[in-house]
């Protein structure tokens, strides 16, 4: 059901700004869209991240204190941070919060799955008068420092070569711009990158090999407009599995324009799945590395699975 027109400037609104996003273009950018947000008669507030994972504990907070709607201002990161705080706060269920990313990242890859609006001027239109609706979460649990851990993502993970590069990336940001960072670093690691041997359990299949990339998607869209996973559906209660056996560096390189047009399953190494709960674990004592939304995690074993319609988001 359509909402009103300027329904949601009734609502309370929290925006959590994360100033870092972007390259900084956040922070620059938001006088001017909380002077259009006065415009409109947008009822909210807004606070600022000040460091990594703080948008989790804003968004747990603003919770707590009663708001049930929020706006991450940021890219598939911050999106990330604030949908961890929702469905780890213990304060009301997951599904009663109303979540939209206002999109100034580097890469915006979860708003293209919904075609969410780049643009600040269409943005505001479809605050306005966009509906509601919900999408699955995918969720993971992970080695990090021998503890284990769990996140939940809304987008896509990948492990084995998309782990490795999350955890160069990690590295790189305190010295190198976002702009053009992952192309930068997916084409650098190449060189450095061991694939590990893997197992991998889904929906009682278990499969083995040296895997170049495992990716597992809720929507359809990473690393700035890859479809690693271009079968993803946000709500049809499954994850998709993409597996990429070893190729070569050549054939790296070759077939990449598959990944941005969406027909990586048409390469003979590559193969599509879906499921509901996966498991991987290293056979070689090399540890699988993970990330989920481009945030780099942890590694192996790792176990995912789908928590369905669980997340209620905004939609045109």
């Amino acid at each position: 059901m359509r909402l009103e027109q300027n329904e949601n400037n009734h609502r309370h609104w929290r925006f959590i700004v994360n100033p870092a996003a972007g390259s900084g273009r956040a922070l620059k950018k938001w006088p001017a869209l909380e002077d259009s947000l006065k415009k409109a008669g947008i009822c909210y507030d807004v606070v600022f991240t000040e460091k990594k994972l703080h948008a989790a504990e804003l968004a747990g907070r603003a919770i707590a204190e009663g708001i049930r709607h929020l706006v991450a201002v940021g890219g598939d990161g911050t999106a990330h941070e604030v949908v961890n705080g929702i469905f780890q706060q213990t304060t009301c269920p997951a599904e009663e919060v109303t979540f939209t990313l206002l999109p100034i990242g580097t890469g915006n890859d979860w708003i293209k799955t919904h075609r969410i609006p780049k643009n600040s001027g269409q943005w505001l239109q479809f605050f306005q008068q966009g509906r509601t609706s919900f999408q699955d979460i995918g969720w993971m649990v992970f080695q990090k420092n021998g503890e284990e851990h769990k996140r939940y993502f809304l987008n896509v993970a990948g492990l084995s070569y998309d782990g490795y590069v999350a955890n160069k990336a990690d590295e790189y940001k305190s010295r190198v711009s976002n702009t053009l960072l992952y192309l930068f670093l997916v084409f650098r690691c190449l060189f450095q990158f061991k694939i590990p041997h893997s197992s991998i359990l889904f929906d009682g299949r278990e499969v083995d090999n040296k895997f170049y990339t495992i990716n597992i998607g809720v929507c359809r869209y990473s690393g700035g407009g890859l479809q690693l996973v271009p079968h993803a559906e946000p709500n049809d209660g499954k994850l998709a599995l993409t597996l990429v056996k070893r190729v070569s560096k050549l054939e790296v390189l070759l077939i990449t324009p598959l990944f941005y047009l969406g027909k990586i399953g048409w390469h003979p190494a590559v193969s599509l799945h879906q499921a509901e709960e996966i498991l991987v674990k290293s056979l070689d004592g090399q540890p699988v590395l993970a990330e989920a939304d481009g945030e780099f995690l942890g590694e192996t074993p790792v176990k995912m699975g789908i928590l369905k319609n669980s997340l209620k988001i905004m939609i045109p």
